[in-house]
């Protein structure tokens, strides 16, 4: 039985409730157990579990062997996920995606054989090596979280994450991604090199163990995922906060070396990503740090830069990164964290 069709057989069991804070501790102890297999990566690993936190995908673009294809595998184990790879080549067919029927000798009828994308964490390595056409297949998926195949659409396991991986160097037989699809990805992660310190470190780590791959241990199931995802619905964004990122949004809109600002939807990531920065710090209110700290991830993406700033070797990063500090943030304290510390005042007078 696959996993769709277990999914599909198995009673819906009430979800267990988690306070924001209860998801925080839980998501921190998950970022935790990666840590100590990717190792020198905080800022990375937290931007991937802010990503999962918030219900969407994860581009991560940056150069071979820098452990990406270990990060995906480590959250699928830690977050007890299942698991799916595809390398993308420029032979990959969409059928290779998502499935295609087959005659089944034994009934004598068609039965359709799901793809690698009916899973709850799928690797997507090196997404820009394949042609539009198969890239338009992993496009309903990540949409929609469904796939359709001779006219029947079937729905994809819950969660659905993809982590896609792009090499941002090298141009020779690969396709960029539509702007419709980079639209997709709830943000976009750079890992980098380590610093010396951290890189002998991780030799270090890899001499010690005596085993190729490190050992991660399981800490959720797909269960406490959603109730982690649904815990983020209780956490308060002030007005105000709404209003900074509306502005943040203008002004990509506004920029005179932007030709296509941020859409709507970059808006809503960003909202939700920073609800998530506050359930992983363990509140259950928007501060604009959480906000700020996610605009060059969560929007840099899904801007076009007037074509000249390629020749000037000018990214998109730098563009919106350049623009955060002429958009004024709130000074305002959000009303749950002025609560907040009304009540510790008021505890701290009481004799």
């Amino acid at each position: 039985m696959t996993i769709t069709e277990a999914a599909a057989a198995a009673p819906a069991a009430p979800l267990p409730a988690l306070t924001p804070r209860q998801a925080g501790e839980l998501a921190r102890e998950v970022l935790a157990e990666v840590g100590g297999a990717v190792v020198g990566k905080p800022e990375a690993l937290e931007l991937v579990m802010l990503g999962v936190l918030a219900g969407g995908h994860v581009l991560i673009e940056d150069l071979p062997g820098l452990g990406k294809t270990l990060l995906a595998r480590s959250f699928a184990t830690a977050l007890g996920l299942d698991f799916r790879r595809i390398q993308f080549t420029p032979d990959l067919l969409p059928s290779d995606v998502s499935g295609a029927p087959f005659y089944d000798q034994s009934s004598g009828e068609m039965v359709f054989r799901p793809g690698p994308v009916f899973t709850h964490l799928l690797l997507a390595d090196e997404i820009n090596r394949t042609p539009p056409k198969t890239q338009a297949a992993l496009l309903e998926a990540m949409a929609e979280a469904q796939v359709s195949v001779d006219g029947v659409t079937r729905k994809l396991p819950d969660p659905f994450v993809v982590i896609a991986t792009a090499n941002p160097i090298e141009y020779e037989g690969t396709y960029g991604l539509p702007e419709a699809q980079l639209d997709r990805f709830l943000l976009r992660v750079r890992m980098g090199y380590l610093a010396t310190e951290q890189e002998e470190a991780m030799l270090r780590a890899r001499l010690d163990r005596s085993a190729p791959e490190p050992t991660v241990r399981r800490l959720t199931d797909p269960a406490q995922v959603l109730a982690m995802r649904a815990a983020l619905e209780r956490v308060e964004v002030d007005d105000d906060l709404v209003a900074y990122v509306v502005a943040l949004l203008a002004a990509t809109r506004a920029h005179p070396q932007i030709q296509v600002g941020a859409s709507p939807r970059g808006g809503l990531a960003l909202v939700q990503l920073a609800r998530a920065r506050a359930v992983l710090d363990g509140r259950d209110y928007v501060v604009p740090e959480d906000v700020k700290s996610l605009v060059v991830p969560a929007l840099a993406h899904r801007i076009s830069l007037q074509p000249e700033l390629w020749v000037r070797q000018i990214n998109a990063d730098e563009v919106v990164a350049g623009l955060i500090p002429s958009v004024k943030a709130p000074q305002t304290v959000p009303a749950a964290a002025a609560a907040a510390a009304a009540r510790t005042a008021d505890g701290a007078g009481r004799p």
